[in-house]
């Protein structure tokens, strides 16, 4: 039975801590680059399945905003003995370049078939400034 993925982040690191937990770190949003290209030295492709049984591959990758170039590719094997249990996939790429602004798509496949894609952006940091809200609601 084909599993359901129930999430996926991209992050700057996983950390397995000592009960078993996994710890997230530096979750990423958007890449701020005041100019490019821009090197990640880590970057992490967190993910979890759930409600599904057998062996399975799950191919993760970053897609460029050509929708052409691939950024980074790499698949894990994974098993889920019944269907009460999940399995977390964590993809680690190291030296990631960004060559151009704009939105790249993180893909994550089972075996042959996009099963998620989201996009990731890549901005100058102005980009990133909101307006300002008033401190107090405006008089009627």
């Amino acid at each position: 039975m084909s599993p359901d993925v129930q999430a996926s982040v991209v992050c700057e690191d996983v950390r397995m801590e000592i009960n078993g937990s996994q710890t997230l770190v530096g979750v990423i949003n958007a890449i701020v680059a005041p100019q490019l290209p821009i090197r990640m030295l880590k970057c992490c492709i967190w993910t979890r399945w759930c409600s599904g049984e057998g062996t399975f591959t799950q191919r993760a990758r970053i897609v460029a905003p050509d929708e052409e170039s691939v950024v980074c590719e790499n698949s894990v094997q994974f098993r889920l003995n019944t269907v009460e249990i999940h399995a977390t996939n964590v993809h680690f790429f190291s030296g990631i370049q960004f060559d151009h602004y704009g939105f790249y798509h993180v893909e994550i496949y089972l075996e042959e078939d996009l099963r998620l894609r989201y996009p990731l952006a890549v901005v100058r940091p102005q980009q990133l400034q909101q307006p300002q809200m008033p401190l107090q609601d405006p008089p009627l």
